[in-house]
C-alpha cells in the first residue's frame, strides 16, 4: 500500500530519533497528525499554544540533541515564532514543520495565508517549501544536516494538499550524517596560545556553555596556572561543580569576582563563550578567545589572539607546553574575594523575610538544597534568572534551561514541559516568575492532560520586577509594573494539578519538600518580596544616580511607604551603594 507525504515525512523523523511533536492540531495539519497517529512511534503532544510548544521542542533538543514542533497555516506559524528564535538564538537543532494553505491559493491573499520565507528567515538557519512530493526527502534530509551542522532550526514548510499526495522516493541519499570531527588550532598556534600564558604572572579563566564538555581539561589547566575560573550563566552548571578556583559569574546576573579578576588579569582567556555584555569585558589587558564558531572571534572584546577549536582539544593539545605556575598570589586573592561575596549572598539565607515577603535569595537556596542531584531547572527571564544564577548549585548532573540568548519572558513552565516528556524519570522544576506564568497560564492544562510530574514554583512578588529595577536605576517611576495575580494556586487546582501558597518564611521549606515529593504535577505560589535587589557586578555613577532620583521620585509622590520598604528589604545593598 502506498503511503503519503505525511506518513513518509513521519518516517524520517522517526529515523532521526524523533519521539514527539509540540503542536496544536488542525487544518493543514491533519493529515500529518493522522500519519503520527498511525505511525505509533510518535507521540503527538497537544500543547494549547504553539509558542509553547516551540518552548518545550527547544527544551528537549537541548537536552537530547534533537526535537521537533509543528505550526499550522498562519497564526500557528506565527505562534511558534517567539520559542524558535529562543532555539536558533541558542544554537539548538530543532526540527520545525510549518503546515500551510494548498498550493493552487499560494499568492492570492487566500485565508491563513502567511510568507514562510519572509516569516522565519530571521529565527532559522535552514527554511524551504515543500511544493511536490519529489522534494520533501530531499528538503528533510538537507533540513536535519543544516540543523546539526549550523545548530539552529530547520523549517521544512508543507502545504496541506501536498501532505496527502502519494509519496516518492528520493533522488538522492536519505542517510542523516553526524560527524563529529576534532578541531583545534594548529601546532603552530598552540605553540604561540602557550608563549602567551606563560609569559602571564596574572590569568583569569572565563567559560561559556562552548567549554561546557571540558570541565576537567579547564580544572586541569587552572591548576597548572594558577588561574581563578569564571563562567556565563549558560557554563555554569558544566563548569561550577568540583571546582576548587571557581569566582562565579559575570554580566548582569554576576558577582563582583569574576568582574573584578578580568579586570586585574594580565591575561584574560574566553573559552567557548560569546558573553553579550561588553560594557562588562576589561578593555586594557590582553584577551583570547577560542570558540569553534570563527565569526564569533572578537565581536564582544578586542583580542590580542583569536583561535578556533573545541575546547577539549585545545586544551588537551596546549597542556605539555604550558609551565607550572609557582606563585599563588593572584589566584588567593580572588577565592578570598569570593568567600567574602558568597558570605554577603549569605545575608538573605539566614534572614529569610516576613509574612508577605519572603526574600527570593531564601526560596532558592531552600529549593536548591531539597531539590535531587540531577534535578533539570528551567527559569524565566529577569528575576528568577538572578535568583537561579545566584542560588542554584552545579552538581555535574543538573541542567539548567533559561531563553539566555533571546530573553524571553513565560520559558519556563514551557521548558518544563519539554524536559519531563523527555526525561520523565527525572526531576523537574520551573522557576516562575509571576508575570512570566501568568503569559502563558492556559499550558498549566497540557502538564495536567499528561499528567506530568512537573513542580512549579511562583516568586509571587506582585511585580515585573527586572523592569521595575531597570525603571529605578534609570531614574523613573515604576509605573505599570504591578501584577494584579490571581490566586495561582486555586488556578492550579482548577487545573487538576496539586496548589500551595505559601506566604510565611517558616511555611517553606515543609511546604517546598511537600511539593517535590507530591505524586504528580505541582504548583507552589510564594509570596516573595517585591523590593528585592539584584544588583550587578559593577555599579555605574549613572545607576546610583538613577536609583537616588527614583528615591525621590516616590517621596514626592507621596510613596513613603514603599520607599521605606525598599531600603529596609535593602539596607546592606544599598549601604554598599
Amino acid at each position: 500500500m502506498k503511503k503519503n507525504v505525511s506518513e513518509q515525512l513521519v518516517e524520517m523523523l522517526i529515523s532521526i530519533g524523533v519521539k514527539r511533536i509540540y503542536a496544536l492540531t488542525g487544518d493543514s495539519l491533519n493529515h500529518f497528525n493522522e500519519a503520527v497517529r498511525k505511525s505509533g512511534k510518535i507521540k503527538w503532544i497537544h500543547v494549547r499554544h504553539e509558542e509553547v510548544g516551540a518552548y518545550a521542542a527547544a527544551a528537549e533538543a537541548e537536552l537530547d540533541g534533537i526535537a521537533c514542533c509543528a505550526g499550522s497555516c498562519g497564526p500557528g506559524h506565527v505562534h511558534l515564532i517567539n520559542g524558535l528564535y529562543e532555539a536558533n538564538r541558542g544554537h539548538i537543532p530543532l526540527i520545525a514543520i510549518a503546515s500551510t494553505i494548498n498550493t493552487n491559493q499560494f499568492g492570492m491573499d487566500y485565508f491563513q495565508e502567511t510568507n514562510t520565507y519572509k516569516l522565519f528567515d530571521d529565527c532559522s538557519v535552514y527554511n524551504q517549501m515543500v511544493t511536490t512530493p519529489t522534494q520533501l526527502p530531499r528538503v528533510f534530509q538537507t533540513a536535519v544536516q543544516h540543523a546539526y551542522a549550523k545548530k539552529g532550526v530547520a523549517v521544512i514548510g508543507l502545504p496541506g494538499d501536498v501532505s496527502e499526495m502519494d509519496a516518492v522516493q528520493s533522488e538522492s541519499s536519505t542517510q542523516m550524517f553526524f560527524p563529529k570531527p576534532i578541531i583545534r588550532p594548529n601546532d603552530n598556534e598552540i605553540k604561540a596560545l602557550a608563549t602567551e600564558i606563560n609569559e602571564a604572572s596574572k590569568i583569569t579563566i572565563y567559560c561559556g556553555i562552548g567549554a561546557s564538555k571540558a570541565h576537567d581539561e579547564i580544572l586541569r589547566l587552572s591548576e597548572v596556572i594558577k588561574a581563578p575560573v569564571a563562567y556565563s550563566f549558560r557554563g555554569k552548571m558544566g563548569i561550577q561543580y568540583d571546582n576548587p578556583n571557581e569566582i562565579g559569574l559575570t554580566g548582569l546576573l554576576g558577582l563582583p569576582t569574576a568582574y573584578n579578576s578580568m579586570h586585574e588579569s594580565d591575561l584574560v582567556l574566553l573559552l567557548g563563550t560569546d558573553f553579550p555584555y561588553q560594557a562588562f569585558m576589561p578593555t586594557n589587558n590582553k584577551i583570547i578567545q577560542i570558540d569553534e564558531a570563527t565569526e564569533r572571534l572578537g565581536r564582544r572584546a578586542k583580542l590580542h589572539m583569536g583561535l578556533c577549536g573545541d575546547i577539549t582539544e585545545t586544551i588537551k593539545a596546549l597542556l605539555p607546553y604550558i609551565e607550572l605556575k609557582q606563585d599563588n598570589t593572584f589566584l588567593d586573592k580572588q577565592l578570598t574575594h569570593f568567600k567574602k561575596v558568597k558570605n554577603h549572598l549569605n545575608t538573605y539565607v539566614a534572614t529569610p523575610g516576613t509574612e508577605n515577603n519572603i526574600q527570593p535569595e531564601y526560596v532558592t537556596y531552600v529549593l536548591d538544597s531539597l531539590a535531587k542531584d540531577d534535578a533539570i531547572f528551567t527559569v524565566d527571564t529577569g528575576m528568577c534568572c538572578v535568583w537561579g544564577a545566584r542560588y542554584i548549585t552545579s552538581t555535574g548532573k543538573r541542567h539548567m534551561l533559561g531563553s539566555f540568548n533571546h530573553g524571553s519572558m513565560a520559558n519556563a513552565m514551557p521548558m518544563s514541559i519539554g524536559a519531563q516528556l523527555s526525561h520523565p524519570q527525572r526531576q523537574v522544576i520551573a522557576m516562575c516568575g509571576d508575570g512570566g506564568l501568568s503569559m502563558l497560564l492556559g499550558d498549566l492544562a497540557t502538564i495536567s492532560q499528561y499528567k506530568l510530574p512537573v513542580k512549579l514554583f511562583v516568586y509571587n512578588n506582585r511585580s515585573l520586577g527586572m523592569v521595575k529595577l531597570e525603571m529605578e536605576v534609570s531614574g523613573l517611576m515604576d509605573t505599570e509594573t504591578d501584577m494584579h495575580n490571581p490566586d495561582f494556586a486555586m488556578v492550579a487546582t482548577a487545573m487538576g494539578i496539586k496548589g500551595y501558597t505559601v506566604r510565611k518564611p517558616e511555611e517553606l521549606p515543609e511546604t517546598i519538600n511537600q511539593a517535590l515529593m507530591h505524586d504528580g504535577p505541582a504548583l507552589v505560589n510564594i509570596f516573595t518580596n517585591p523590593n528585592a535587589l539584584a544588583l550587578p557586578p559593577k555599579i555605574e555613577l549613572n545607576q546610583m544616580l538613577g536609583m537616588t532620583k527614583s528615591m525621590a521620585k516616590l517621596m514626592l509622590n507621596g510613596k513613603f511607604d514603599e520607599l521605606y520598604d525598599t531600603i529596609k528589604s535593602n539596607y546592606k545593598h544599598i549601604s554598599e551603594l
